[in-house]
C-alpha cells in the first residue's frame, strides 16, 4: 500500500509539467551576443566607486536577507 501511495505521488508530479517548447536558436544567438556585449559595456562606463557601491549593496542583499 506505502508503494502505491509513494508512485502515485511522484507519477501526480511529473504529469504537472507542460513538456517545454524547444527555444528559436537564432534569438537565443541574438539575445546571447547582446549579453555578452551588455556587462562588459556598462562596467566599462561605471566609475570605481560606483561599482564599489553596486557590489557592496549586493554583498548586504546577499547577507542579510529577511527570513519569512
Amino acid at each position: 500500500m506505502a508503494f502505491r501511495v509513494i508512485d502515485s505521488v511522484v507519477n501526480r508530479e511529473g504529469s504537472n509539467k507542460e513538456p517545454s517548447e524547444k527555444k528559436n536558436p537564432a534569438a537565443v544567438a541574438l539575445g546571447r551576443l547582446g549579453g555578452k556585449k551588455g556587462g562588459p559595456a556598462r562596467a566599462a562606463v561605471l566609475s570605481e566607486r560606483r561599482r564599489r557601491n553596486i557590489a557592496r549593496q549586493a554583498a548586504n542583499a546577499r547577507w542579510h536577507k529577511v527570513e519569512d
